[in-house]
């Protein structure tokens, strides 16, 4: 099994929530024998972007995972924050290919929804991180296999 090392963005905002959901993705880590060795807090999850950059030029980091919880307003506030955080997380994936696990939840969320979510979608984010990473290292080890016409990465 390949050993994944990680770093994790944490919104500071509705930090009751994110508290929970950081412990539950650093315990599924360990799990999957994945080491965290960043874990960095921001205001807000529309903060991380820049945070994530940093992190992603770190030849040690393999994956970022993201954790926020985007909350319903009197506004479509949270709407602006979450899709906009959202492409430039993806943006920066590309940009550095690497991933970054989006384990963020909302928007249209209420707080019940997000107590609801804060230990599924850590959960589910670091599968993805830790998938994704293991599926890039697979994909670079074939281009070097000129043996087999189809390659199936799982």
């Amino acid at each position: 099994m390949i050993k994944v090392h990680l770093a994790i963005v944490v919104s500071e905002f509705n930090h009751e929530i994110t508290d929970v959901m950081l412990e539950e993705a650093r315990v599924h880590a360990s799990k999957l024998n994945s080491n965290v060795s960043h874990i960095c807090y921001v205001p807000g999850t529309f903060d991380m972007p820049l945070i994530i950059s940093h992190l992603l030029q770190n030849n040690t980091i393999d994956a970022v995972i993201t954790l926020g919880a985007v909350i319903k307003g009197d506004t479509n506030h949270d709407i602006i924050i979450a899709e906009t955080t959202a492409r430039l997380i993806s943006d920066l994936s590309l940009q550095y290919k690497k991933p970054v696990a989006l384990g963020i939840s909302g928007p249209n969320m209420t707080i019940e929804q997000a107590w609801e979510r804060a230990k599924i979608v850590p959960i589910r984010a670091v599968n993805a991180a830790v998938n994704m990473v293991t599926r890039i290292k697979k994909l670079n080890e074939s281009q070097f296999s000129q043996n087999k016409t189809t390659i199936i990465i799982k």
